[in-house]
């Protein structure tokens, strides 16, 4: 016989092969439905075997592929959740260690015991970000300060330099202590580790730390390059947001991004709009769980942030209060623990690199300083205008 293109093949070859090839066997037909052919002589069992035949490690090397490009906690449990072998196999230290940030990325709507145990899980397997993130929930919204300063040390030692930053913000502040449990040596020294990494919050830290001689040997010369060297890496993702925009940066559009330290604009990056996910969980965590007493004021006027004012007593506020960056969402640990603005007493921060962020992002545009406050109440006396005098002055404590 010939086929069409003329090539010639022999009846009696196709007969003989067909008598060595199974025969196929149909299957049971679902109600309402027709038989289906299953080729092979193992059939659809066959297909079950196969992957029940494929060895561990290949399962557990996929799933852990899976683990590291996760852009969400759902991604991972989506496949977890397809059959039992994967149930058990995702608890693997390989596929838990390679989850990625965003697959840990989980919300304060939605936290429960199951999350707390996955992060735990994920920390023990020697996550970074789990740790990290796991810390700084126990530490600032669960209350348990020592269990979560060892988590962020953890992390911190295996070179997680958000870690490494918020370790600095608790040592400088002597948060989860006294005020003087204040180290701010130690807070200099993790700074500049987490700065090395690249953290750019923590090189300007570092930059006003030498600038005003805070745990540090002032450096007005050294404290203006570290500035200038962490405004021009804002910039450069400033740029980069402008050349890829993606989804993930339609926050950061809605404000500017900063050169806060020269007074500098740029258009918005990516990074000013999209927090870590341990402070958008603390923000979102004390949004339905106020502080009592929480003060988030907003405001600034003039060329530059206005130096910070430490609060060591006074009687303003009563209770405690979140940083005033929207970003940030660390609350005070005890009372009067954040340094607040020196000119108009509002606004209050963890931090140098949150006020200096927040001073261009806000407070710029806002900032009253006390002395307006006093003119305009000498200005228009009314009964009690010397008992809002006398609270307005005692608002700054020194």
């Amino acid at each position: 016989m010939r086929t069409r293109r003329g090539a010639c093949y022999s009846c009696h070859d196709d007969e003989a092969t067909e008598m060595h090839l199974p025969k196929r066997r149909r299957t049971a037909a679902p109600e309402g439905g027709s038989p289906s052919a299953v080729s092979g002589p193992a059939g659809s069992a066959a297909a079950g075997d196969m992957f029940e035949e494929l060895p561990d490690d290949l399962v557990v090397s996929i799933l852990a592929d899976v683990a590291a490009s996760a852009a969400s906690p759902a991604d991972l449990a989506g496949a977890i959740m397809t059959c039992k072998r994967f149930r058990e196999l995702a608890q693997s230290k390989v596929v838990l260690t390679k989850a990625s940030p965003r697959c840990l990325a989980v919300r304060a709507k939605t936290w429960s015991d199951t999350a707390h145990q996955f992060l735990q899980r994920c920390a023990d397997a020697g996550n970074l970000d789990a740790s990290y993130l796991l810390g700084m929930i126990r530490f600032y919204c669960l209350g348990s300060r020592g269990s979560g300063a060892a988590l962020m040390a953890a992390a911190a030692v295996g070179g997680h330099r958000d870690a490494l930053y918020s370790l600095a913000v608790i040592q400088f502040n002597g948060s989860g202590g006294s005020k003087d449990d204040r180290d701010l040596r130690a807070g200099a020294a993790l700074c500049a580790r987490a700065a090395s990494l690249g953290h750019v919050d923590a090189l300007r830290e570092l930059g006003h730390c030498l600038q005003d001689g805070y745990g540090v040997r002032r450096s007005l010369l050294d404290g203006r390059r570290l500035l200038i060297q962490a405004n021009a890496r804002e910039l450069a993702a400033a740029s980069a947001s402008l050349v890829k925009p993606s989804s993930s940066s339609r926050a950061g559009r809605q404000h500017s991004c900063l050169l806060s330290d020269f007074g500098c604009r740029a258009a918005a990056a990516a990074a000013a709009g999209e927090a870590h996910a341990a402070n958008r969980f603390l923000s979102d965590w004390f949004a339905s769980r106020p502080l009592a007493c929480v003060d988030t004021g907003a405001g600034g006027t003039g060329t530059g942030p206005a130096p910070m004012e430490l609060e060591d007593g006074g009687s303003g506020g009563g209770g405690l209060r979140l940083c005033s960056h929207a970003q940030c969402g660390r609350p005070e640990t005890r009372r009067h623990e954040f340094r607040r603005c020196s000119v108009c007493g509002v606004v209050n921060y963890c931090s140098r690199a949150c006020q200096a962020l927040h001073w261009k992002m806000a407070h710029k545009a806002e900032c009253t300083p006390m002395d307006r406050w006093l003119d305009a109440a000498n200005a228009n006396p009314e009964p009690n205008a010397d008992a809002a005098a006398a609270a307005a002055v005692a608002a700054p404590a020194l």
